[in-house]
């Protein structure tokens, strides 16, 4: 958590802060948005049978399936990936998935996906623990991925 405030320090990437109870999903997560400005981002971290791993960004409310993600980003099939895969990647737990895990992956191996849904808005993310939780706008994030030389796409 320290690390993910450092760097956005470091880069003078502005962002807002609340820390609260662990929260495991995206329905428990729902009293913190009363905390704090922004939109909820569901994190699904997937893998196709390549082995070629995604995180996917989507707007808390999205009710999007797996087969349809697969067929926007050209994949056959995805699945979500282990829980041992989520730690060696992303340095992650269940329930505490979030895009700022970018800082653990040193090889690049998980291509970020963002629903174009969130674009211009204020976005909601853990700060790799789920007892806290960080706003920050989208074009911040974007330039935070940008300055970590971290692969992404946006989801059409």
């Amino acid at each position: 958590m320290k690390k993910v405030y450092e760097e956005l320090e470091k880069y003078q990437i502005p962002y807002k802060k609340v820390e609260h109870e662990a929260v495991f999903t995206v329905e428990q997560s729902q009293k913190i948005k009363k905390k704090i400005e922004g939109i909820g981002c569901k994190n699904l971290f997937l893998k196709d049978s390549k082995k070629n791993y995604y995180l996917i960004i989507l707007d808390d409310q999205s009710h999007i399936s797996l087969k349809d993600i697969a067929s926007k980003i050209g994949s056959k099939r995805l699945s979500f990936a282990s829980s041992d895969e989520l730690l060696q990647i992303l340095g992650l737990s269940p329930g505490s998935v979030t895009p700022f895990g970018i800082l653990n992956d040193e090889e690049n191996q998980c291509l970020i996906i963002i629903e174009n849904t969130l674009e211009n808005k204020n976005l909601l993310f853990h700060p790799n623990t789920n007892t806290a939780t960080i706003s920050i706008l989208y074009d911040d994030f974007i330039k935070f991925l940008k300055l970590k030389k971290h692969e992404y796409k946006i989801l059409k």
